[in-house]
């Protein structure tokens, strides 16, 4: 699974209205800003995100945006999907764009692609914003676990 950039400045921006939840609307020029995401790309982004119901718009200028749900209620699963379609690593096991293969029927690695995209969709729709933002951001040790060390491209 590949996160795509439109549902990456999606979520950055969902944390940082996070951040802010009950204290009143964000400009777009500042979630751009704080965000490192192009105001005009962010334009687009926030019109999905308030068409799926997740962030609410007050005009003017002390207008901007909130969230329009309990940060509680919002799964990484259900932005990553909005955005991306799907969290199956390969087509042949997804369930909402399941794409056929000639090999299905003795593919033998399919089956772990299959525990994969399990495994992917019960964390991601476990995470929901508020819960992750309540942790802490990834250090570069963590990045480097020795277990997976001779493998590349992780």
């Amino acid at each position: 699974m590949r996160v795509s950039r439109k549902a990456d400045y999606a979520l950055r921006v969902l944390f940082a209205l996070v951040d802010r939840w009950g204290q009143g609307p964000v400009s777009m020029t500042t979630l751009a800003r704080a965000n490192d995401v192009p105001k005009r790309f962010l334009e687009h982004i926030m019109l999905d995100l308030k068409a799926q119901g997740w962030v609410a718009s007050s005009p003017g200028r002390a207008g901007g945006y909130i969230l329009a749900r309990p940060p509680e209620t919002i799964t990484l699963g259900q932005v990553v999907r909005y955005f991306d379609g799907v969290l199956a690593p390969i087509g042949c096991v997804s369930v909402t764009d399941p794409q056929p293969c000639s090999q299905a029927a003795t593919c033998r690695f399919r089956r772990v692609l299959l525990e994969v995209r399990n495994l992917t969709a019960q964390h991601m729709d476990g995470a929901t914003l508020a819960a992750v933002a309540a942790g802490q951001p990834v250090g570069s040790a963590e990045l480097i676990d020795l277990g997976f060390t001779g493998g590349d491209g992780i």
